[in-house]
């Protein structure tokens, strides 16, 4: 199995304008991804991977949102807490930051989840019934 940092995934899913070097990325970043051998994705990939779209190449929710169901659809790779992601990208969907829907997926077990987020990440959690609840730390 082969891990897969975030920019193999940049290369393989942005078509940006790119140079002779990020042209060749991009064809052995497919090579790979195609190749159907057993990959794996960690969650902070996942992660680092969604700001890469959404920060940098200005991709809209819906964009990030294809592309990571497009992602995780893929029988051949395995993703470290794929329900974690899956539920993440659910809540996100719902408005929900996907940072934030990616930690509060990862804490399912725990009886609440502390911030100091009241605006972005509280309420809209408070909001959509959210388990655990997100409370804010004052």
């Amino acid at each position: 199995m082969i891990g897969l940092d975030t920019n193999i995934l940049a290369r393989y899913y942005i078509d940006d304008d790119a140079d002779a070097q990020v042209q060749r990325q991009r064809v052995a970043a497919r090579r790979l991804i195609e190749s159907g051998q057993p990959l794996m994705v960690s969650k902070s990939v996942i992660l680092e991977f969604e700001w890469v779209m959404r920060g940098y190449y200005r991709f809209s929710p819906d964009e990030v949102a294809s592309v990571m169901r497009h992602l995780l659809e893929q029988a051949h790779i395995t993703f470290e807490d794929k329900d974690a992601i899956g539920q993440a990208l659910s809540n996100c969907e719902m408005g929900i930051e996907f940072a934030d829907a990616l930690h509060h997926s990862s804490y399912k077990t725990c009886d609440s989840v502390a911030t100091f987020d009241d605006r972005k990440f509280a309420r809209r959690a408070k909001k959509l019934g959210l388990a655990p609840p997100v409370k804010v730390v004052l």
